[in-house]
């Protein structure tokens, strides 16, 4: 299924859709900032094992990131970190970046694998945001691309409908994506170091 969402005014309707399908264990495709990214509720074992077959990755070895409506909710998934970790997310969310932060015990079990951190998003793009904070918690995510092959058609939703739609449950045609990904921060050592140069640039 395809429909169109506008970034500036959301359709309250249609968001409240798209979280139905989160809730139902299934997947969405959404626009953030930077590319069109595949989505589903982190509490979804299910939806989440269908995202790694997609990915060809297994779950246990998956590097995926959530995606926050804004820094409140963030302490409940992350350990204490620095508070010039909390002053550089601040000066840069919402925005095209994703902190690697260490990960508490509230992430579900079957994110902790051997690697103890996540990515943290805060998207500049209302319509995820609005996604995620009426589902009542950050969602899974992860480009529909790997990071060395963006294609264009990974920019147009109506293309991006047309190879997914038998694969996931919804796509949101919010407008045309951009072709680079994130910029990653790794905030788990002495220092915030950037780890992918994305759209992103950081202000310190």
């Amino acid at each position: 299924m395809l429909i169109k969402i506008y970034p500036e005014n959301p359709s309250d309707k249609l968001i409240a859709q798209a979280v139905q399908v989160l809730k139902n264990d299934g997947i969405i495709i959404y626009p953030t900032d930077t590319v069109y990214a595949l989505g589903c509720n982190i509490h979804s074992r299910k939806a989440l094992e269908k995202i790694a077959r997609l990915k060809s990755i297994r779950v246990e070895k998956a590097q995926f990131s959530f995606i926050f409506y804004d820094l409140s909710d963030i302490s409940l998934y992350t350990k204490h970190f620095d508070n010039n970790v909390f002053k550089l997310m601040k000066k840069n969310l919402p925005g095209p970046f994703t902190f690697i932060l260490p990960a508490s015990n509230e992430v579900p079990k079957i994110f902790m694998a051997k690697k103890k951190t996540i990515g943290v998003r805060i998207p500049d793009n209302n319509i995820i945001r609005q996604i995620v904070k009426e589902l009542g918690n950050p969602i899974l995510t992860t480009s529909i691309h790997s990071d060395d092959n963006i294609m264009e058609y990974f920019t147009d939703p109506e293309l991006i409908h047309e190879k997914y739609e038998l694969l996931v449950d919804l796509v949101i045609d919010g407008g045309f994506g951009n072709i680079r990904p994130s910029t990653v921060v790794d905030c788990t050592g002495d220092q915030p170091e950037v780890v992918r140069e994305g759209v992103g640039e950081l202000h310190k």
